[in-house]
């Protein structure tokens, strides 16, 4: 969990940087420049230090040099807001593979209810388009205090309640099957007895 926490602060430190450095001054210009020059730093260090860097940290720097040249260009910070949306879409489209969360599953649930992790992974799609979407329109309204709090506290706890609802699903669902698999064999065993 701490490396994806990590890995996570990675790929967004760009907008993280943007955030604190406009909250901090009020200035677009600055925070985007300031964010510019933080993601090909993060890139450059990753470089020096020898670390091997995957396609996503090019396509991540990528995006904020192209919408944070556009924001410049425009003095218009929707550009650069709109950048977490992409992670989301892209998220959004490999969860689409059928079965990605079962890798991920505890043996107890792969075992016993595949279908539902199944629907699962395609609930989390779905939520990551719609999370997506959600900063897409909330980028568009150019309000930055707005959009800091739809990506820290909307987005985030979307995902927190919906990793909550599933792991209680989960849990009921195994718990009323197993029930009902261990009624069943007493009952199977007290006919065999008699």
């Amino acid at each position: 969990m701490k490396s994806v926490l990590a890995r996570l602060a990675t790929d967004f430190l760009s907008s993280i940087i943007f955030l604190v450095v406009y909250l901090a001054t009020d200035n677009v210009l600055l925070a985007t420049i300031v964010a510019v020059a933080g993601a090909i730093a993060q890139v450059v260090y990753a470089r020096v230090k020898g670390q091997t860097l995957d396609v996503m940290t090019y396509a991540s720097l990528a995006l904020v040099i192209v919408l944070g040249g556009a924001t410049m260009m425009t003095n218009d910070p929707r550009f650069v807001l709109a950048k977490p949306a992409i992670g989301h879409f892209a998220i959004g489209f490999i969860m689409l593979r059928k079965g990605w969360m079962l890798r991920y599953s505890p043996a107890i649930v792969r075992d016993n209810i595949p279908h539902l992790v199944t629907a699962a992974g395609y609930a989390w799609a779905g939520l990551m388009f719609i999370l997506g979407l959600g900063t897409i329109a909330v980028a568009m309204t150019g309000d930055i205090r707005l959009w800091a709090f739809y990506v820290s506290v909307v987005a985030v706890g979307a995902k927190i309640a919906a990793l909550a609802i599933q792991y209680l699903t989960f849990r009921a669902v195994i718990r009323r099957k197993l029930r009902t698999q261990a009624l069943a064999a007493g009952g199977i065993a007290g006919e065999t007895g008699r």
